[in-house]
C-alpha cells in the first residue's frame, strides 16, 4: 500500500515520469530488504538499518556492466528514502524517525498553482495565441480538457472525438492511469468550446489521415504531449503577463490548479478524488495541505 500511494503522491506533485517510475521501485527494493532481514515495523528501523542497506547496495554487482552499482544509482536509492520520509511527514505518519542527510542540491521545484484570475487570462489569451483561427479554437479546447476537465497529459493525448458525450455532458477517459476508466463532467460553456473546435476547427486539421483523435496536429496526426506543452507555452506568452510566465506552468499544473480551485470552492474531497481519477483519498488530501499553504 505504501509504495502505490507513494507513487501516486509523486505523480500528483508533478515529478518527471522517470522519477515517478524509478523511486517507488527503489522503495520496493528497500522494503524487500527489510522483509528479508526480519523488519516488519517502520518504528523498528534505525539509522544503522539504513547504513546496512546501503552497504549491501554498494557490494551488489552491476548487471549491465562490470563492477559495482554506480554512484548515480545509489543516489537514486537515497532520494527514494528521503522522498518517502517527506511523504510520511505530509501524511502525518510518525513511525519513520530515521535521520537522513538533506540533499545539498534539491532538484524539485516549488509547485506553482494558477489563480482563477490567471486561468481566465489564459482562456482570454487563446483569442490571440495564433494568427489562424483553427489553432486558436484548438488552444481553447486544449485548456478546457487539461484545466476544466482536469485530465492528465496522457489522458488528453488519447482522447477521441467519440469520447465527448455532448448529450450527457460527460467526457469519457479511457486511457486513465493504470487503465482506469472514468467519466468527467463538463458544463454547457465547456461543451460549447469543444463543439466549436470539433465542428469548426478540427476538420481543417483532419485532412490527411482521417484520424479519430480529438487533438490533431497540423500534419494531420494525433497530437502528442510535447505538442500540447508547446501550445500551452504559446498561450502563456500571449497573456503578456510576467507573473504567469515566471510560474513556468506545465500541463500538470493545470490539473493541480483545478483541483485546488474545487477545494477552495468547498467541493468534497471524495468528489475531487473521483474527478481526478485518484485511486485513494489519501492522494487527494495533498490538495488540502496545498490550499492551507496558499492561504497563509
Amino acid at each position: 500500500m505504501f509504495v502505490a500511494n507513494y507513487k501516486e503522491w509523486l505523480d500528483i506533485l508533478g515529478y518527471a515520469e522517470s522519477t515517478v517510475y524509478y523511486l517507488p521501485n527503489h522503495l520496493q527494493e528497500f522494503f524487500y530488504y527489510l522483509e528479508c532481514h526480519g523488519h516488519s515495523d517502520l518504528k523498528a528501523i534505525t539509522t544503522q538499518t539504513i547504513k546496512n542497506y546501503y552497504q549491501e547496495l554498494q557490494q551488489r554487482a552491476n548487471q549491465r556492466q562490470s563492477g559495482s552499482l554506480s554512484k548515480s544509482y545509489l543516489n537514486k536509492h537515497q532520494q527514494a528514502l528521503k522522498k518517502f520520509r517527506e511523504y510520511l511527514q505530509n501524511h502525518n505518519y510518525k513511525d519513520f524517525n530515521v535521520h537522513l542527510k538533506s540533499e545539498t542540491n534539491p532538484t524539485e521545484e516549488k509547485l506553482n498553482i494558477l489563480t482563477q484570475s490567471e486561468i481566465k487570462q489564459l482562456f482570454n489569451a487563446t483569442e490571440i495565441s495564433h494568427n489562424e483561427q483553427r489553432f486558436r479554437l484548438r488552444d481553447k479546447a486544449i485548456l478546457t480538457v487539461l484545466y476544466s476537465c482536469g485530465l492528465r497529459r496522457n489522458e488528453a493525448v488519447h482522447l477521441d472525438v467519440s469520447d465527448i458525450y455532448f448529450d450527457k455532458e460527460r467526457v469519457f477517459v479511457r486511457k486513465g492511469k493504470n487503465y482506469k476508466e472514468r467519466f468527467v463532467p463538463i458544463n454547457r460553456k465547456n461543451a460549447e468550446i469543444l463543439e466549436d473546435y470539433i465542428f469548426e476547427s478540427r476538420p481543417e486539421f483532419n485532412t490527411k489521415n482521417n484520424t479519430e483523435a480529438l487533438f490533431i496536429s497540423k500534419q494531420g496526426k494525433r497530437m502528442q504531449g510535447m505538442s500540447l506543452a508547446n501550445r500551452l507555452k504559446a498561450i502563456v506568452q500571449a497573456t503578456n503577463n510576467k507573473n504567469i510566465e515566471e510560474k513556468k506552468i506545465t500541463l500538470h499544473i493545470l490539473r493541480h490548479s483545478i483541483a485546488t480551485h474545487l477545494l477552495q470552492q468547498e467541493v468534497s474531497l471524495e468528489s475531487i478524488k473521483t474527478f481526478l481519477g485518484h485511486s485513494s483519498l489519501e492522494s487527494t488530501q495533498i490538495y488540502t495541505h496545498l490550499v492551507e499553504s496558499l492561504d497563509r
